[in-house]
């Protein structure tokens, strides 16, 4: 129990900046707390919503969002969620791990490279 709240703690933190704590989450549930990888995603998508509307919150107070630019990204990121749901459900809970672990792998390589 102490593990799950130390990962909600620091994925919060995380997902305050901006950056996402589902890279934190996930792993921590999947490999720590032993949960399926479908389930670790669902349990990250709806530990997102309170985190997500207390960040917007007080990104809204220092006025740090383009409303313009974040209706078409939310338009799109809609339609993209409802895509990737679809998919997400179809496929074994092994293959969406491997699919997470690529794509983490693809963001790691690209802070590094990008910070040269």
């Amino acid at each position: 129990m102490i593990i799950a709240v130390l990962a909600g703690f620091i994925s919060g933190i995380i997902s305050g900046m901006g950056i996402g704590g589902g890279a934190i989450l996930i792993p921590v549930l999947v490999f720590v707390l032993n949960v399926n990888q479908h389930t670790a995603q669902s349990i990250n998508l709806l530990y997102f919503i309170p985190t997500a509307i207390i960040a917007l919150i007080v990104h809204i107070k220092n006025k740090s969002i383009d409303f313009r630019i974040a209706a078409s990204i939310i338009l799109f990121g809609v339609l993209g969620a409802i895509i990737g749901s679809h998919f997400a459900v179809s496929v074994s809970s092994d293959v969406l791990k491997k699919l997470f672990g690529i794509f983490l792998f693809f963001m790691g390589m690209h802070e590094i490279i990008k910070k040269r």
